[in-house]
């Protein structure tokens, strides 16, 4: 797939579309969570299907974590931002996600797999993602990319501005994340800002992007946003962010893969076929 080239010359800014305040629901076996993409207010943002915000400090909204389960189409993205989550699948692998890990699975052709709370007390909190997959990658043999907070680049600015590089490119410093992924060629930037500074990043004009506050407020191109609200970006190739209060945010961006969906639970295919032998594969134990 190629990638677009963008039109970083001219810098039209990008705007505030929509702000997203998400459902609170639960997933797994009752973990509760507030679902940014995914709803019936955001179903989708091309290529991003869904966003999940897990957080609290009482174990019985999380303890009975999320066991095992299959995928198979897509990629998920867990960073976590407080607490431990142990991940095994059906492949033997298993790994601790810790406060500033990340781990991008690629579930192609289909993966069982399970993420559970490894701790019995104390804040829980991260962000799942769902990353669409092409056509042509759908059934391609599941992989991993697993980060330690070490691993993930930190660039710490003169006014005290933090930025984590999972993927993509900072554009003030020229870090770039480890993450690889020639599929949708993702930003995943973490920031705190703090109040009254600014943060800039430029992004391929036609990626879609979304803006999630963790913490704090922020103003975008002169509208609001505020915590725990998710705000879609209009195109341009360029995004201004001013923090009015100390602030933590993500900034998330990808190409758009424009191909026709069919999902239910744990699978997204592109038709219905594809989709009714994705179950047929699973409880026939092919995953």
């Amino acid at each position: 797939m190629k990638r677009s080239a963008g039109t970083a010359q001219s810098n039209p800014l990008r705007q505030l579309s929509r702000v997203i305040t998400g459902m609170a629901t639960s997933d797994g076996a009752g973990v509760k969570l507030r679902r940014m993409i995914g709803s019936a207010e955001l179903p989708m943002l091309d290529p991003f299907l869904l966003l999940d915000c897990f957080s609290s400090d009482d174990p019985d909204d999380y303890i009975a974590g999320f066991p095992t389960h299959p995928h198979r189409g897509f990629e998920t993205v867990t960073y976590m931002l407080d607490g431990n989550m142990r991940h095994t699948d059906s492949r033997g692998n298993e790994g601790l996600i810790a406060p500033g890990g990340v781990q991008w699975m690629t579930a192609g052709r289909g993966i069982l797999h399970s993420e559970m709370p490894e701790q019995q007390a104390g804040k829980l909190k991260g962000l799942q993602l769902w990353v669409n997959l092409p056509k042509s990658a759908k059934m391609i043999e599941p992989s991993y990319q697993e980060l330690s907070a070490e691993q993930v680049p930190l660039d710490i600015d003169n006014n005290g501005t933090r930025v984590r590089i999972i993927a993509g490119t900072y554009t003030e410093t020229g870090t770039t994340g480890p993450v690889c992924n020639s599929y949708t060629f993702p930003t995943y930037i973490e920031v705190i800002l703090p109040a009254a500074a600014s943060f800039k990043q430029v992004l391929e004009e036609q990626h879609n992007a979304f803006v999630y506050v963790l913490e704090g407020a922020l103003q975008i191109a002169g509208r609001s946003i505020a915590v725990d609200e998710l705000g879609v970006l209009t195109g341009g190739s360029q995004v201004q962010i001013q923090a009015t209060e100390d602030s933590r945010f993500v900034l998330v961006a990808g190409q758009p893969l424009n191909e026709p969906i069919a999902r239910h639970g744990p699978f997204v295919m592109n038709t219905q076929t594809e989709l009714k032998t994705a179950f047929s594969d699973y409880y026939a134990g092919k995953f």
